[in-house]
């Protein structure tokens, strides 16, 4: 089971495919260092595979036929194509119709080409990043795509758009034209080597289309892009089309050879996971991720996958597992202590419920860089303790002497000597049970706690976590709301516990300040969820950003798994390294799938063979 994000879809496919090394390094014939450098791509750790000449990326079929629909499904509702701005709910795909500067490949860790730019330069310092646009770059409406509408972009992202957008773009403070088709960023100091490409992942927006239009608002109207994509028919909170721009200006770019294959990409709205899935099971929609581990096991028993009508694969990447959790949000007082925050994870039984909800297909998450070289395990060696030596009257003894393990239970679900455990935690931080109740003996206050959900599915994980923490004397209750008050109330923070997940690629850098930075535990609207204000985790987030060589970010990481994990900021869920996914005969993709992203929509296709269809 994983978990519906915490913030809009449009913005957090941003901020996961910004989540980059620091570890930028020359892509093409070494230059003299004192010279800057132009090159066709970016990469994160060394030499791009693909040379200036590159024909297509190897995963891609390049053989994939154009044509037909896919069918896919959306929870909820929606009230607006205008996914950059916080203001309303902006429908599912809405973003398919913008290019962005650069294209990452997925056969790699974190590279990526041109796409609207043609090359990319940039100093040995990494003080300022030129990206030089295509010539053939257009806009759906013919226009050419220019400096001034990339200059455009950044201002109105950063002055108009979501909170993050601000904070993530802070270190950039200058963006000007440099040449007919070139145009520069300005970055405020040297050395952060991910700003450049952190800046390749903008998406573009026209500066024509939006003059005359307020871009804060929600909109209806269909936007302009550049992409291969345009929004279609739109049916406000029921359902959205986009559809394929046959004379898209980057039809025969290498990066999109083999992409972007289905005329026609609908997606339908329902109220709820449950409804979806026997919308799916009836032939309404033709993919399904499956995110539940008892649906995977259970529910996919029906005639049309007995006949072979319905296909189901588990696919696998090489990338990191996200630490997805129940979030406790530490700017509440009842949660500002690490020992209750401990106390909530004892009384957390994962193993019942990995066995009896979820048959055993899941492990326990320990690291917030799961399944990496960039998680910490054992105890901190020579290199990190430099790093953390110098704030150890700041960080719990126990993060130098003890290798950190979440608690572990017998599975019987009697949790005795965890609820024992969690007892006196709640004891030595001052909450003793008065009349059956959890009571702060100073304040009075008594511990009542509410989990905030969006997924029905949630309800029967929570359900035994909130018995537990009633034999501890807390008052706990569970309220499912509908996506848009979801969305309000994790901006503004408003919620006790929450289930969030973060998702690190193998390279982290700046994203890091929007996930743990202090500055962002009290932007609306931020990633930081936990509310975590710790002046260690700063400055490992600094050393992270600031690391010089691959090796020098490993340490980093680890160091920040580290103290994120003594921090108890969160009661860790489960993971499991593959992608479910159910889909009906007539869809295809590629075998295998990239090393780092399965490639859904994007390198997948419909075609169908003689007898096939779509619907039982």
């Amino acid at each position: 089971m994983s978990v519906t994000g915490t913030i809009r879809p449009r913005i957090r496919r941003l901020i996961a495919g910004i989540a980059t090394s620091c570890a930028l390094l020359l892509t093409s014939a070494a230059l003299a260092d004192d010279s800057s450098r132009t090159v066709h791509g970016l990469s994160l750790f060394g030499a791009l595979k693909y040379g200036p000449q590159f024909e297509r990326f190897d995963y891609v079929n390049a053989d994939a036929p154009k044509g037909g629909a896919l069918r896919l499904s959306a929870i909820g509702g929606f009230d607006s194509l205008n996914p950059f701005v916080l203001k309303g709910k902006p429908a599912r795909g809405a973003g398919l119709i913008y290019d962005t500067l650069l294209k990452s490949s997925l056969d790699e860790p974190s590279s990526e080409y041109g796409l609207l730019a043609e090359t990319v330069e940039y100093p040995p310092d990494f003080s300022w990043v030129i990206f030089n646009l295509r010539a053939e770059a257009r806009w759906h409406d013919g226009k050419p795509v220019t400096p001034e509408d990339v200059i455009f972009t950044f201002n109105a992202l950063t002055e108009k758009g979501a909170p993050h957008y601000r904070y993530y773009y802070a270190n950039v403070v200058k963006v000007e034209k440099v040449g007919p088709k070139a145009v520069r960023f300005v970055f405020d100091a040297p050395g952060n080597r991910e700003l450049p490409l952190i800046m390749g992942q903008l998406p573009v927006l026209p500066e024509h289309y939006w003059r005359a239009r307020d871009f804060t608002a929600s909109t209806l109207e269909p936007p302009l892009g550049s992409g291969p994509y345009r929004i279609g028919k739109v049916e406000t909170g029921r359902y959205m089309t986009v559809e394929r721009v046959a004379d898209y200006w980057g039809n025969t770019l290498p990066v999109n050879v083999g992409a972007n294959n289905f005329d026609e990409i609908r997606f339908d709205y329902y109220r709820d996971d449950t409804v979806a899935l026997e919308a799916f099971k009836a032939g309404n929609f033709d993919v399904r991720i499956e995110s539940s581990a008892k649906n995977w096991a259970t529910a996919y028993d029906f005639a049309a996958a007995r006949a072979g009508k319905v296909k189901r694969v588990e696919l696998t990447t090489r990338n990191a597992e996200p630490m997805q959790a129940f979030v406790l949000n530490s700017r509440r007082d009842k949660f500002a202590d690490p020992k209750v925050r401990l106390a909530f994870n004892h009384a957390f039984d994962f193993e019942w419920a990995n066995k009896n909800l979820f048959y055993n297909q899941y492990s326990r998450t320990r690291s917030y860089f799961q399944n990496s070289e960039l998680a910490a395990t054992g105890l901190p060696d020579a290199a990190e303790l430099a790093l953390l030596e110098p704030f150890r009257d700041q960080l719990p003894p126990e993060l130098f002497t003890t290798p950190y393990k979440p608690p572990k239970t017998d599975g019987t679900g009697t949790n005795r000597t965890g609820l024992r455990k969690a007892s006196r935690l709640l004891a030595e931080a001052g909450w003793q049970v008065q009349d059956g109740i959890l009571t702060h003996a100073e304040s009075g206050t008594e511990m009542v706690v509410e989990f905030l959900i969006v997924q029905p599915t949630f309800e029967r994980v929570v359900a035994p976590y909130i018995r537990n923490l009633e034999r501890l004397g807390i008052k706990a209750s569970m309220r499912l709301v509908d996506p848009a008050q979801y969305q309000n109330r994790v901006d503004s923070f408003d919620y006790d516990i929450i289930i969030g997940s973060w998702r690190n690629s193998l390279s982290p850098g700046n994203e890091q300040r929007e996930y743990w930075g202090a500055a962002a535990a009290d932007r609306p609207g931020s990633r930081n969820l936990a509310g975590v204000k710790n002046p260690v985790v700063e400055a490992m987030i600094d050393k992270i950003i600031f690391a010089e060589d691959r090796a020098s970010l490993i340490t980093a990481s680890r160091a920040l798994d580290r103290v994120l994990q003594w921090g108890h900021y969160v009661v860790p869920q489960w993971y499991t390294p593959v992608s479910r996914i159910a889909y009906w005969q007539g869809i295809h993709f590629p075998e295998p799938t990239p090393d780092y992203n399965i490639g859904f929509p994007e390198l997948w296709w419909r075609a169908q063979a003689s007898g096939e269809t779509a619907t039982p």
